[in-house]
């Protein structure tokens, strides 16, 4: 469909909206589609009450019970399942976990450590991501305890974004991929005497053991384009433009079907005086937005801190709170770590992370 416009309206979204104005971004497929930018003179988040489901959440992990070595399920649908999994230290680990639901994509939110897979050895600290592809083999040895945020592929494989124009190697390059190292999983074993010979396989999240006489890490050679891979934050090269604020899909490091993984990071803040400075005011119509933060200052939001969660049900207007408008003046960049799942399909709440929700949650955009 063509352009049109009528009344006020600027010539570029995000940019030049006239004062004592407000902007809301109206756009399908998650900011790929067609798109408007409406002019309004109040913020479409004036409501004063809901009710029904389709209202915002906010939900605090923190007091989650640590029930190590076993996934703690948050949101799910048929496409993913987003959970929690803590990890014990451990100089001997008892076995190992094959995961035939799908894809596994770590997200370190504390701690260190070493994962053993059949294709070697791979580093994690605070901040990386862990792609382990289905039923790769893999151990956690832990050097610091550790939590986990969970996102696992239920129909597809993850796959980098289509970074269309600003080329392959933009956010990320494909070179910052840690790689298994087979020489690094023999010395350990060597060193530390490991040798797991249990392996538990993972299918509709029941969990079949298998064992064995000898360690089952035990490969000695391998090729192949399969293989598990870490991506650390501190790789991830946000993407900026100085005048005008960017979508957020521009932060996009994972896809698979039905769903995205994006990455919010430290950035600097736009300097055109005109332009929006702030997360702009949207409906993403056909996705459950889902962000969970990890570090920083959240300066979009209120009274957040580290370890909670907020879902924004697709055909909800939403963006910055109040508190935003005002900090943004004092700032001339962004603090803040994130990680968001945007699915195509309505997420489901588990009980256990029901119970944690913040029930005002919805009144936080009153001024």
């Amino acid at each position: 469909m063509h352009q049109y416009s009528q009344g006020k309206f600027t010539t570029q979204g995000h940019k030049g909206i006239p004062a004592g104005h407000f902007e809301e971004e109206q756009g399908r497929k998650g900011f790929f589609g067609p798109v408007s930018h409406l002019i309004k003179p109040q913020e479409p988040t004036r409501w004063n009450k809901i009710e029904g489901s389709l209202r915002p959440h906010l939900f605090d992990t923190v007091p989650i019970e640590k029930n190590y070595q076993k996934f703690q399920r948050l949101l799910y649908n048929h496409d993913v399942v987003v959970s929690l999994l803590w990890e014990k230290i451990n100089l001997d680990p008892e076995g190992a976990l094959r995961n035939a639901d799908g894809e596994t994509l770590y997200f370190v939110h504390q701690g260190a450590g070493k994962i053993l897979t059949e294709y070697g050895l791979l580093d994690y600290r605070r901040g990386s991501y862990i792609l382990i592809p289905k039923c790769v083999t893999h151990s956690f040895y832990v050097e610091q305890e550790t939590q986990f945020l969970v996102i696992e592929s239920r129909g597809s494989m993850f796959r980098e974004p289509d970074r269309g124009m600003v080329g392959k190697n933009a956010f990320y390059d494909p070179a910052s991929f840690g790689k298994p190292d087979l020489e690094k999983l023999l010395d350990l074993k060597k060193q530390k005497h490991i040798a797991v010979k249990k392996i538990s396989i993972k299918r509709e999240d029941l969990l079949t053991q298998f064992f064995y006489d000898q360690c089952v890490f035990d490969t000695v050679g391998w090729k192949g384009d399969f293989f598990p891979v870490t991506l650390h934050v501190d790789d991830l090269m946000p993407m900026m433009s100085h005048r005008v604020h960017l979508p957020p899909s521009t932060h996009t490091t994972f896809v698979a079907n039905n769903f995205v993984v994006c990455t919010f990071l430290p950035r600097l803040i736009e300097t055109d005086d005109d332009a929006l400075k702030v997360p702009f005011f949207h409906q993403n119509i056909d996705y459950d937005e889902v962000l969970f933060y990890h570090d920083g200052d959240f300066f979009s939001r209120d009274n957040l801190h580290s370890g909670m969660i907020t879902l924004h049900p697709a055909g909800f207007p939403h963006g910055p709170h109040p508190k935003a408008f005002k900090n943004i003046l004092k700032k001339v960049m962004t603090n803040e770590y994130a990680v968001m799942v945007d699915t195509w399909n309505p997420l489901k709440i588990d009980p256990l992370l029901e119970k944690h929700e913040v029930a005002e949650y919805w009144k936080s955009w009153k001024k």
